[in-house]
């Protein structure tokens, strides 16, 4: 089920969403927005029934190298070549927005293991820079499932430092050999760099004659790598607040969220809806 939100961010949920186990947030590349990669995420969800697929659409903001145009942007691009990767306004206030969404998948039961960072160019820059840098849960190390780099780079390397038991978090990043803008070496460079801080998973995967995009088999890769690190767990489903429970705006949220309006035409007691939800949750439907 697709829904999107007055802020710009579209969630693809499982049908039953009492099956989900796993969390994958995708951020987009400059200038776009999460409407980019909509059908990326509902052709993942075909093959992961039990993940919640979230894309955020970032923040309107100058951005130097497009000549100071207002755009979606996750920071601040002063150009393309390693010195001028240094300056990022802004990312650090988009971390904290792919973070609020880590957290609150986190708090709704979904382990910070069954959840990946992934995105496209700035996003997938984003990702990485986030991912290992996620800060411990009282104390204690807590890494991500993995972290997906499509046409991506290690942005602002001098405030990088992979946190202490992030090391082994799998990282797969695609990048086609004919990418103009983020070029390979970028890529390449950057793998370098992540490895020299301690990373010890980090898979470049290139991709003969892709300009700065994704293609079919780099969309296979992505997913299959997600079904590695992802596996189906039912030990980890969410834990979803029983119908019974829930307020009539609630349990109305619930039967849009599960696209069941059309079943839900002509109920006018409390306890029809709750039965109505309830049955989708355990099949019945």
């Amino acid at each position: 089920t697709t829904t999107r939100q007055g802020n710009g961010t579209i969630t693809v949920t499982p049908t039953n969403e009492s099956l989900q186990s796993a969390t994958i947030i995708i951020s987009h590349g400059l200038g776009d927005t999460a409407e980019g990669f909509v059908d990326v995420a509902e052709h993942f969800s075909d093959s992961l029934p039990y993940a919640k697929l979230i894309l955020p659409t970032a923040p309107i903001q100058k951005v130097t190298m497009n000549m100071g145009m207002a755009m979606n942007s996750w920071y601040d691009i002063v150009g393309l070549d390693k010195r001028s990767n240094e300056f990022c306004e802004g990312i650090e206030e988009s971390r904290e927005i792919i973070m609020k969404l880590v957290d609150g998948e986190v708090a709704a039961g979904i382990r910070r293991d069954r959840i990946i960072l992934a995105g496209f160019s700035q996003g997938g820059a984003l990702s990485l820079y986030t991912g290992m840098q996620i800060p411990p849960i009282d104390g204690k190390p807590c890494p991500l499932a993995g972290i997906v780099v499509m046409s991506g780079y290690l942005p602002h390397e001098s405030g990088f430092h992979i946190k202490e038991g992030l090391e082994g978090t799998p990282i797969f990043h695609g990048h086609g050999t004919f990418d103009p803008l983020v070029r390979l070496k970028a890529a390449q460079e950057s793998q370098t760099t992540v490895q020299e801080r301690g990373a010890t998973d980090y898979t470049l995967q290139t991709y003969a004659g892709l300009a700065h995009s994704v293609n079919p088999t780099e969309i296979a890769d992505v997913l299959s790598f997600i079904q590695k690190v992802l596996p189906p767990d039912e030990s980890c489903k969410i834990k979803l607040k029983d119908p019974g429970e829930m307020s009539i705006k609630e349990l109305k949220a619930g039967i849009a969220k599960a696209g069941l309006g059309q079943k839900a035409v002509g109920l006018m007691e409390k306890r029809e809806f709750v039965e109505l939800l309830r049955n989708h949750r355990d099949g019945k439907l």
